[in-house]
């Protein structure tokens, strides 16, 4: 919402919103849009009457502004609408969906674009480093965007990616995820097939491999498909994957053909195969391989993804978005590939609708395997979730006990704050897992780690 709202005034639109609890780094990119947000909810937030409203997905009847608009016939449009209609008609629509890798997948590929000068647009969830946004208004043939599949509005429960008329597909892998608007994967299923069922027959749907629902659902697409892997029955394929101290490096392969050695600066098998789709895609519109390789080579990474947040006296603090036991699990691994001599501690906060709900219970505890300590927050408004259906802090750190694993369950973030206080030590890796800020831990532990230094 806050990128679209900054690409509205950027084709000369007045905008401003209502929210609540808005937090950095969303809060702080539309203070630097100079985009005004009314804290809370108000009918005289609509005086005078705007032309349109775009109402985000989290906010349904019974909210008043929502009332106001209905019983004045206030035009109002779903985000995904309104950025079909206003900012993808008219371009090539690229979109990137599956339950993991979106964001860094989406983001890679804007940068490949825009460095080979292609001057894409993009609407992305996140907020690319090396765009310092996440999107971007611009004349280029291409538009990119990140779809998910969550509902589009409280009147438009439809898919958002459905809404993005897509000629390139992306889709990394399906699980199950948004457990309070889907009640089995054979739900998801059914988005994402109508997704795949929207794509043009000259267009092009790239498929994730090693995940056997996608590769199942690819099968009904009528555009031509190309899939990518870290084995050779894949289209796109990576081998002989060095890691260093700065990245890694892979050899690419197309159907069985070497390309181009490829060298990133990220880590870990999930951003070999972000790259791996994202080349298909930039080989698919004729970017050569030359700007593909820079390209990549100097791509940054995204903010809350892997983001080196504090190195404190020695001990580095890093801030991750992952949320689902798959994401958990692979980033630890990948972390563990690059400080495998090191301690990792992993913090966790049960904060996502799925999350605060015992569907993966027990997948957490193989998620948290490749760190030496995992310290649970409690769930973030646990009233949102069925009440025989919580997911248990302390049911995790019980079983993670049983697999010989250190693992403690604390009431509040300032208890993990002192815990860390205590017991972390120089050369320690501490990486967050929320999908919010987690009570503010990274400033809080950077200045706990100052202080007892100087003392």
């Amino acid at each position: 919402m806050a990128s679209l709202a900054a690409m509205f005034k950027q084709k000369g639109f007045y905008v401003y919103g209502s929210d609540e609890g808005v937090y950095p780094p969303m809060s702080t990119f539309l203070q630097e849009q100079e985009i005004a947000v009314y804290q809370g909810f108000d009918p005289a937030h609509l005086e005078p009457a705007p032309d349109l409203v775009v109402v985000g997905n989290v906010i349904s009847r019974g909210n008043v502004e929502i009332e106001e608009i209905l019983a004045r016939h206030i035009s109002y449009i779903s985000l995904p609408n309104a950025l079909a209609e206003y900012f993808i008609r008219g371009h090539r629509s690229i979109v990137v969906a599956g339950t993991h890798g979106k964001t860094t997948t989406s983001s890679m590929l804007a940068w490949v674009f825009d460095f080979a000068g292609r001057k894409p647009g993009f609407m992305i969830g996140g907020i690319p480093k090396d765009f310092g946004r996440g999107f971007q208004v611009a004349g280029g043939e291409d538009f990119i965007v990140e779809g998910d599949e969550y509902d589009s509005a409280f009147f438009d429960k439809a898919a958002k990616f459905l809404r993005y008329m897509p000629d390139i597909g992306i889709i990394n892998s399906i699980e199950f995820d948004h457990a309070d608007i889907y009640d089995s994967v054979k739900d998801i299923e059914i988005a994402f097939r109508r997704f795949v069922n929207l794509i043009p027959k000259n267009g092009l749907l790239v498929v994730g491999q090693e995940n056997n629902l996608a590769m199942e659902i690819s099968r009904a697409a009528f555009c031509p498909v190309e899939s990518f892997g870290l084995n050779n029955r894949a289209n796109w394929f990576a081998q002989n994957i060095i890691i260093d101290a700065v990245g890694t490096a892979f050899d690419v392969f197309h159907n069985g053909i070497k390309k181009a050695k490829m060298k990133i600066r990220l880590f870990g098998n999930y951003n070999i195969r972000n790259s791996l789709a994202v080349i298909a895609v930039a080989n698919h519109v004729g970017i050569e391989f030359g700007a593909i390789q820079k390209a990549l080579a100097e791509f940054s990474g995204v903010k809350r993804r892997q983001e080196l947040k504090e190195d404190v006296g020695g001990i580095k603090i890093y801030d991750d978005f992952g949320h689902h036991p798959t994401a958990v699990r692979e980033t630890l691994e990948s972390f563990r590939t690059k400080y495998p001599q090191k301690h990792i501690w992993a913090l966790f906060e049960p904060r996502t609708a799925t999350m605060r709900r015992d569907i993966f219970q027990q997948d957490f505890v193989k998620a948290f395997e490749p760190a030496d300590e995992v310290l649970i927050a409690p769930v973030y408004r646990p009233d949102k979730a069925p009440k025989d259906h919580i997911f248990s802090p302390e049911k995790l750190a019980d079983d993670l006990h049983q697999q010989n694993k250190s693992a403690y369950y604390f009431q509040n973030i300032d208890e993990i704050v002192q815990h860390l206080t205590a017991n972390a030590k120089s050369g320690d890796i501490i990486l967050t897992f929320s999908n919010g800020p987690f009570g503010n831990i990274h400033k809080k532990l950077s200045e706990k780690f100052r202080k007892r230094d100087i003392q």
